[in-house]
């Protein structure tokens, strides 16, 4: 058996990084493509690597003949690569095609050894490798028989509906051909095609052909969780430094610091970020989706307009509240405008304090082990530490202590007697058993002018892709001047029309928040029966959770997302390094799936 690799391509979307060099010579961290690749082949003892040259063909010529690779390598060269597509660079080796089984590489992959090891040791003797299909992907998919792993169809990039994506398989431009399946039908059709269609096509045009006419020829070979990624461009390059990054412990931090986009990460189950997993519904998003065309070539409204759809759908005057690009856009600007001592409870959300001058900062941290607080212990906290500014999130991030809103009335009294400026965060408060527990309420603004009221919908609402939060408050002056201080066109019209609708699906998000109490329970009762798991109980959308044993935070987040591709939040750095996580509460299924991977770790 030998390798084919194709590497004569010139990867213009890699910019600067491709200017002198062939795609396959960009590196990912510090080593390059193709000294992975050559590397991972030579370990299968193969006759020969075929390399397909062309664009700084001389130049990956002489880099390549200093790796000490000891399988033999012949060079291909395409002198026209910047006038053709990888048809031609393919066709260019036919004659060695024939020769032998061959295993088929486009350059611009890296994979985990697994990924070519699962091809190269199936029995089938031709196979095109997939994954199945998710959003990130781009390219050539297949339609597949369940029961034999036959194509059905392949779907070209050029041909591709969006519409129709269930049951698609992404090709990992990965394949495995027989010297016979080469010979008789693959090199007879590329020769073929290129007649009729010319040089500029693709190689995957020909494999259509043939599985049109003999569906069982080539089969699919379905990957399980390998890691493999298409580097296209410079976002393509970050992720695959993340996800095949030196080691474990890095490859969690790099994931970690890219703050969400984990829809580019195959199969990741993100416990670490919140949201609302049973809202919107689907006829929302239908409606959404059926103004898609509208939406993403109209201009959204400006500050004024918003803040009259955000008064609509809160009850309270347009010049009383004020619209954000996520509650971040807002706690930034608000806090910008505060002078003074800030007080802060810790733990907590730490968009608040970072936002503050450290040295006017005061901080209160509970002490007991579950981090609970009431509204006394604030009280008597901050009268004796003397404070301009406070802020309070309730729930709180991560402990999920809650303040009712009797008592919380009661804090809000005792500030405005005070003199001082509260803050209050509710972006969890829906979630909390308390049915009527929001304080964005005009006759408590009007009462209060000193009182801010944070409120993120991205996380009650479950839409944190628009970017969506509101603030309101009886201080009037500062919320025209907070109007000012961020863009005009802030919310894009996506935000925009999701609060025009908002209203009509009231009674939706009444019923996602039973199902989402009702699951918490579930979960939270669950965990407490893992050994190991000491469970404080939340009025949130996430639970935090303290462990016991000889496991600390820091390595059960790293093998929970190296051995099960699950993402949690642990929290060392917050709580003077106890052992405590913070999960997000999803659905059922995938509460399920956390909840077993944890019993063995756990457990064992």
């Amino acid at each position: 058996m030998q390798a084919i690799i194709l590497a004569a391509g010139m990867g213009k979307r890699l910019k600067n990084l491709t200017q002198n060099n062939t795609k396959c010579m960009v590196k990912v961290n510090g080593v390059t493509l193709i000294d992975r690749m050559l590397h991972q082949i030579d370990k299968q003892h193969l006759s020969r690597i075929v390399i397909v040259v062309g664009y700084e063909g001389q130049k990956l010529i002489d880099y390549i003949e200093t790796l000490d690779i000891s399988t033999p390598i012949v060079f291909v060269n395409n002198p026209i690569y910047d006038k053709t597509n990888n048809i031609y660079s393919l066709a260019l080796a036919k004659d060695w095609l024939v020769k032998d089984d061959t295993v088929l590489f486009e350059s611009d992959i890296i994979f985990e050894d697994s990924v070519l090891e699962t091809l190269i040791n199936d029995p089938r003797d031709t196979l095109a490798l997939v994954d199945k299909y998710e959003p990130w992907m781009d390219g050539t998919c297949l339609r597949l028989n369940d029961d034999d792993d036959d194509i059905i169809d392949c779907v070209l990039g050029k041909n591709f509906n969006f519409n129709d994506t269930v049951g698609l398989y992404k090709t990992v431009n990965l394949y495995k051909f027989s010297k016979d399946f080469s010979e008789h039908h693959y090199v007879p059709f590329l020769d073929a095609y290129q007649v009729v269609l010319g040089e500029n096509e693709y190689y995957e045009q020909v494999l259509r052909v043939i599985t049109l006419i003999e569906k069982s020829v080539i089969k699919a070979k379905r990957l399980n969780g390998q890691r493999w990624y298409e580097i296209d461009d410079l976002q393509d390059l970050d992720i695959a430094e993340s996800l095949f990054a030196a080691d474990d412990s890095e490859r969690v931090k790099r994931i970690q610091a890219r703050y969400g986009g984990y829809w580019r990460y195959p199969k990741m189950l993100d416990f670490c970020y919140l949201v609302n997993p049973y809202f919107p519904p689907q006829k929302m998003k239908d409606e959404m989706k059926a103004s898609f065309d509208t939406l993403i070539t109209e201009y959204p409204s400006g500050m004024r307009v918003n803040s009259l759809l955000a008064s609509k759908n809160f009850g309270v005057l347009q010049e009383n509240i004020l619209v954000g690009n996520g509650a971040a856009e807002l706690i930034k600007s608000l806090m910008e405008h505060l002078d003074g001592k800030v007080g802060f409870i810790r733990p907590t959300f730490e968009e608040y304090p970072n936002r503050y001058d450290k040295e006017n900062s005061v901080a209160f941290v509970p002490e007991n082990p579950d981090y609970k607080y009431a509204v006394d212990d604030v009280m008597a906290f901050f009268s004796e530490n003397k404070v301009d500014n406070l802020v309070i999130v309730n729930p709180d991030n991560p402990s999920g202590n809650y303040i009712p809103k009797k008592e919380l009335l009661q804090l809000i009294g005792w500030a405005k007697n005070s003199h001082i400026k509260l803050v209050i965060d509710e972006s969890f408060v829906d979630f909390s058993d308390e049915e009527d527990s929001t304080i964005i309420d005009q006759d408590i603004l009007d009462s209060n002018p000193d009182l801010y009221v944070m409120k993120s919908i991205s996380k009650s609402y479950g839409v944190p892709g628009i970017r969506l939060g509101v603030l309101a408050s009886g201080d009037t002056d500062m919320i025209e001047l907070l109007k000012k201080d961020v863009s005009i066109w802030n919310i894009n019209s996506f935000g925009e029309f999701y609060m025009q609708i908002e209203e009509k699906y009231k009674k939706d998000y009444e019923k996602a928040l039973i199902k989402l109490r009702a699951e918490r329970d579930r979960f939270q009762q669950k965990l407490s029966e893992i050994k190991g798991i000491r469970v404080i109980p939340s009025q949130a959308n996430y639970v935090m959770v303290e462990l016991s044993g000889d496991i600390s935070p820091k390595e059960l987040t790293k093998d929970l997302l190296i051995k099960y591709n699950i993402l949690i939040k642990e929290l060392t750095s917050k709580t003077e390094g106890r052992s405590y996580l913070r999960l997000a509460i999803r659905n059922t299924e995938d509460n399920d799936v956390l909840l077993e991977a944890l019993l063995n770790e756990l457990e064992g």
